[in-house]
């Protein structure tokens, strides 16, 4: 037996779809307005997983400019029958207000690297799709029902509706099959057949710390359902003592020996103020479930466990250190855009052997034309560092390092151009769109040559460094607050935010002059609690509170 640690898709990892097929698991994810869409992983044996790539690559699949921070990709369903992966997700291009802005998709392909399908719009009702297939060959389609009206529970049900694989199209009028339990914001439905009872998997309860994963069942595939007993099947809520926090969303799969498994999100708080840096993770439990009765969690109770045992290999930690010196063809499966792939105009790895070059585009406010790569955080402690070569001629002009949220939550280190010529560094902190300056006019660094830029994250607490071609490590700035970087933080500002925090790369130029920056030696290092801060990194001892 293999004792697996939680999470097992640590970071930006929501809304897990695992599925099995032969002797291979899936799991799919949600990226929100994160390019590639739907971020998979690959296992052989549940325990150690590996990045599959992504299913939606291709502009045809999903447009995503001017989606909301936290749009785009919500909750995508991996299934797979008649020798076919289908997947279906949302794309959500509203959802603040009383209506959400919503259209499901469905696209298909013979192996989970594709090629995947051009999309089938299927409706746009609510969010959180699934596909269900039946002994009979019949396809199902459910989704969450969003009601706008005031007056009425918003979350109103799960719909059920056939899909015609051979016209493509939703067939009659939808049914709504469940309109949840006490728990209520019923989403995130799944079916599953088991000894003659429909099973249905949904999560309740909000996504945040009253967060759960409930179950129903019924004879028949339209209902009624009946409620488990001992609902819900897994929560966190009113357990801050446990590891997990949020504990919900989540989908089943069997073994070949007929073990069940959960997978399910979660969230792991830092500090008092329990914020959750890394965003929404994903967690794998232990499942009984009886002949003929109800699925429940083998350590019983409903809390998540902290780790679980597995029957195989040794466990390996999922990327505790990762490298790239940019001499691929094109960017890694671990690297991630904002709303839009790559393209040659602004990114590029061949023009300079052993880089990534960056065009200068939008700032980091805008929902527009980002020049970035992102890397996702994984750890609560870390190291960061890469190399600058970036020569700007004005304040106009920057390109640096960051912790990033979103457009109105990010800490931000960027090199520019000084008043009278050379360049410098700067702070530029973003707290719910209040933005701050807390490096003061700037830190004046050589005019010439690279420079490189690091980042030390320790918990609450982060701290951006410089080191020239030659000498020592020098901080710039105070500590900052990292816990603005998380939904909790966002959500106190009266706003949503489901995504989790990358450490990006990216160039700015707001007169639009060509300008580009090359980012060389990129190196992330996860640390354990234990590890000690280096001398080259100074510890990190105080933290600027955020408002």
């Amino acid at each position: 037996m293999s004792r697996v640690t939680n999470p097992i898709l640590p970071g930006f990892h929501p809304d897990p779809s695992i599925i099995r097929v032969g002797d291979d698991y899936y799991i799919a994810t949600s990226t929100f307005e994160w390019w590639p869409g739907v971020r998979l992983h690959h296992s052989h044996d549940l325990i150690n997983w590996t990045p599959a790539g992504h299913a939606v690559t291709r502009r045809a699949q999903l447009d995503m400019r001017g989606n909301p921070p936290s749009g785009g990709v919500w909750a995508p369903a991996l299934s797979h029958a008649d020798g076919l992966f289908w997947l279906v997700y949302s794309d959500v291009k509203a959802f603040n207000g009383p209506s959400k802005d919503v259209r499901n998709f469905l696209i298909t392909a013979p192996a989970i690297t594709g090629p995947w399908s051009d999309p089938v719009p299927l409706n746009g009702s609510g969010f959180d799709p699934s596909l269900f297939h039946d002994d009979d060959g019949r396809k199902w389609f459910l989704n969450q029902i969003w009601d706008p009206r005031p007056d009425r529970n918003q979350f109103a049900g799960i719909a059920l509706q056939e899909y015609c694989p051979r016209t493509r199209r939703l067939l009659g009028s939808p049914e709504n099959i469940f309109r949840g339990s006490a728990l209520g914001v019923t989403e995130g439905p799944h079916l599953y057949k088991q000894d003659g009872f429909y099973y249905l998997i949904t999560a309740e309860g909000g996504t945040g710390e009253s967060h759960a994963v409930t179950v129903a069942r019924s004879r028949s595939l339209a209902g009624p359902y009946e409620l488990c007993p001992d609902n819900p099947l897994l929560s966190s809520a009113g357990r801050p003592d446990v590891l997990l926090q949020k504990a919900g969303h989540g989908s089943l799969v069997r073994t070949a020996d007929d073990s069940w498994y959960l997978a399910h999100l979660c969230s792991r708080p830092v500090g008092p103020r329990r914020r959750c840096i890394l965003g929404r993770e994903t967690a794998l439990q232990a499942v009984a479930w009886p002949q003929g009765g109800w699925p429940r969690l083998a350590q019983g109770g409903c809390v998540p466990a902290a780790s679980v045992e597995i029957s195989g290999p040794a466990a390996r930690p999922y990327l505790d250190e990762f490298h790239d010196d940019f001499s691929g063809a094109a960017p890694g499966p671990h690297w991630s855009f904002l709303r839009e792939p790559p393209d040659a105009s602004w990114l590029t790895l061949g023009g300079r052997p052993g880089a990534l070059r960056l065009r200068g585009r939008h700032t980091l406010v805008s929902l527009f034309d980002q020049s970035l790569a992102g890397f996702r955080l994984l750890h609560p402690r870390c190291r960061v560092r890469v190399r600058l070569d970036f020569t700007p001629t004005s304040f106009q002009q920057s390109a640096g390092l960051s912790f990033y949220y979103n457009h109105t939550n990010f800490h931000h280190l960027l090199m520019t151009g000084r008043d009278g010529g050379g360049r410098e560094l700067r702070l530029l902190c973003g707290d719910n769109g209040a933005y701050t300056n807390p490096a003061g006019p700037g830190v004046r660094v050589p005019d010439a040559g690279a420079v490189e830029l690091r980042a030390e994250l320790e918990g609450e607490s982060l701290r951006f460094f410089f080191v020239p071609e030659s000498g020592a490590a020098q901080p710039v700035g105070p500590v900052l607050d990292a816990t603005v970087l998380s939904d909790d933080r966002v959500m106190e500002g009266e706003a949503w935010g489901f995504t989790g925090c990358f450490v990006t790369l990216s160039a700015h130029d707001s007169a639009d002059s060509g300008i580009s920056a090359a980012f060389t030696d990129f190196r992330y290092e996860g640390l354990s609690l234990s590890t000690a801060t280096d001398a080259s990194s100074p510890a990190v001892t105080q933290v600027v509170a955020s408002p």
